[in-house]
């Protein structure tokens, strides 16, 4: 077999592994939204946010955290922005745009979070054995470094 292609069982394995971390991020998601009205790229915006910046971030910094190009980061801004949740203000010192939580943003993100880290234990931690952890953990750290 030609080692650019896959077996019936490494497609198998690869698909099983694509369809289940949907599966779970698409219900963990799906119960943010409905109890929070956030989308998922709003609750990564806000939460990169506060976990990288302390409130605020270079607009690039932000899109480059999220993999999101430019444009992608701008309108979805321009939309959260409308909604009160961010405020965009130039950088004085060069060119470029920090993007800031508002009080509103955070409320919302501190609203979501307990209703994520519930649903991510619900659909995923509490299936897990601690076995599955650790090889899930060492998987991770693998794949993270490829």
């Amino acid at each position: 077999m030609d080692i650019n292609e896959l077996n019936e069982d490494e497609m198998r394995i690869w698909n099983m592994w694509k369809g289940s971390f949907k599966r779970i991020f698409g219900c963990v998601v799906k119960e943010m939204s409905e109890h929070t009205g956030l989308s998922e790229g709003d609750f990564g915006v806000l939460d990169r946010l506060v976990q990288y910046g302390n409130g605020k971030l270079r607009q690039q910094e932000l899109a480059d955290s999220m993999d999101w190009d430019k444009s992608r980061l701008s309108h979805h801004l321009t939309r959260m922005e409308k909604r009160g949740l961010v405020l965009r203000k130039p950088l004085d010192t060069d060119r470029g745009v920090q993007v800031i939580i508002t009080s509103a943003g955070r409320s919302a993100l501190d609203e979501a979070l307990p209703i994520v880290s519930k649903a991510i234990r619900k659909h995923f931690l509490n299936l897990l054995t601690d076995q599955d952890i650790e090889s899930i953990t060492t998987l991770a750290e693998r794949t993270t470094k490829s």
